[in-house]
């Protein structure tokens, strides 16, 4: 039996405070424009000054917030766990304002200006033509066109040079080690970032205490099995502490890692389950299946985005390991057990 999840912290900081977690360790916690309104960054003692772990969405009260950290701190560099836009989203004005480089991986570093640059199959047509295809209907297409490229609203600019990060690299930042964990079916290349030394883990998305990290196919790669790379990848923790100090991007931080990769695992079966007894008999799209998987309306397109690619992530996944077949007519992709 596993530990189970315990909270060292009752609640989060206010945004700009940074509060002491583990050893030459801050939390920052910064607002976010969506349901899941807020993320943590993390402030590592580094020589002098302080590493940053993300940087948070462009936004002016994060800026604000940020401005209010610095007051009494030296940023010595922005390490991003991936390109996502509450991650990635202020590292060009961090380094403007502080010279703080950016470190990422590579193919973090190439999607996100994939995505700003709206290149081939990162692009919003390609996007919404991949959705149709999936069944969505032509209402909710209609939002997801009107958001527009709601990627480049969080990241305006990236920085023109980086430092790459690769898997299981050992970082020296100030006093410690920290080695580096790549995680995918969230993100190209996400980077966690491991200290043996403090039994902490900065888990970025891979790992989160309540929610389930999304994972969601995209149109650049129509039949990848990103649930399957996910599910895989958490597998990697196991080898960690039970006791392991988890700083995760979102919630708060945690203990009892071996019993959240468990409870994620049991997740997604049983929404494979759901899905597989919807499928029986009676082909159905991604988007006639969204009810089931999520069992409530989707309020806004930036929700519909997400729901659908989670929903063909499900579907490449049963179809990957041979519990549904994929069909394919009239331009509209279905699937059926």
């Amino acid at each position: 039996m596993n530990a189970p999840i315990a909270y060292p912290h009752e609640t989060a900081p206010a945004p700009g405070v940074a509060a002491p977690v583990a050893p030459g360790i801050e939390w920052l916690c910064m607002p976010l424009p969506f349901a899941l309104n807020h993320i943590n960054l993390w402030l590592l003692a580094d020589g002098d000054g302080y590493a940053a772990v993300d940087t948070g969405f462009a936004l002016d009260p994060v800026k604000q917030a940020w401005k209010s950290a610095l007051v009494e701190r030296r940023l010595t560099r922005c390490i991003v766990t991936h390109c996502h836009p509450d991650h990635l989203g202020l590292a060009a004005w961090l380094e403007q304002e502080t010279g703080a480089g950016l470190w990422i991986a590579q193919g973090e570093y190439l999607a996100a200006h994939m995505i700003v640059e709206q290149v081939a199959g990162y692009s919003i047509n390609f996007m919404v033509e991949f959705f149709r295809q999936h069944g969505l209907d032509q209402a909710r297409i209609d939002g997801l066109v009107a958001r527009g490229n709601g990627y480049k609203k969080g990241v305006p600019a990236i920085p023109a040079t980086y430092r790459r990060l690769f898997p299981d690299q050992l970082l020296k930042i100030g006093d410690h080690e920290w080695r580096t964990i790549v995680g995918h079916g969230h993100a190209p290349e996400h980077m966690s970032l491991y200290c043996a030394e403090l039994g902490v883990l900065i888990s970025g998305d891979m790992l989160l205490p309540r929610i389930s990290t999304n994972i969601s196919v995209t149109a650049s790669t129509p039949h990848a099995d990103p649930l399957g790379l996910f599910l895989d990848s958490i597998d990697k923790f196991r080898v960690l502490p039970e006791d392991t100090l988890v700083l995760p991007s979102h919630g708060r931080p945690f203990r009892g890692l071996h019993a959240r990769v468990d409870q994620l695992h049991a997740h997604h079966a049983e929404r494979c389950e759901v899905l597989i007894e919807a499928c029986a008999g009676r082909a159905q799209s991604a988007a006639d299946l969204l009810g089931v998987l999520f069992g409530r309306e989707l309020p806004d397109p930036h929700q519909t985005m997400f729901a659908m690619g989670e929903a063909i992530a499900h579907l490449n996944y049963l179809e990957h390991a041979g519990k549904l077949q994929r069909i394919e007519e009239n331009g509209l992709v279905r699937y059926v057990s």
